[in-house]
């Protein structure tokens, strides 16, 4: 892989994802894994390939992703986050449309601890 690369987090829910992109051709991996083995479902595959085909470069970047904390469907929000987040930093004028797309917002929600412990009487 070629040493320039552009890096973003992304974050969801306790879920978090470190995101380089690097020229390439398409290729993605998750934690050291092949993109399918990773996620599974199709679903959450939708969802992180969604930021490059809105921007038209699903083909120009090889992509490496380290997430931890919560779910696969938690993770790949939070990896199409940090793709998002990353496409515009290689290229500022991809921002418009990943914004309008709803890509470059962070979902704020998550369960709330306290909240938890003051259901139980704590």
């Amino acid at each position: 892989m070629s040493a320039r690369y552009y890096e973003a987090v992304g974050r969801r829910k306790t879920s978090s994802a470190r995101v380089r992109l690097y020229p390439g051709t398409g290729t993605i991996v998750v934690n050291e894994r092949p993109f399918g083995e990773y996620f599974p479902r199709e679903t959450d595959q939708l969802l992180i390939s969604r930021p490059l085909q809105m921007s038209d470069t699903a083909g120009s970047f090889n992509i490496s992703i380290q997430v931890n904390g919560g779910g696969l469907t938690g993770q790949a929000g939070a990896s199409a986050l940090g793709i998002a987040r990353a496409l515009c930093v290689a290229d500022e004028n991809l921002r418009p449309v990943l914004k309008k797309n709803g890509f470059l917002v962070r979902d704020p929600r998550a369960k709330a601890v306290a909240a938890a412990f003051a259901d139980w009487g704590w």
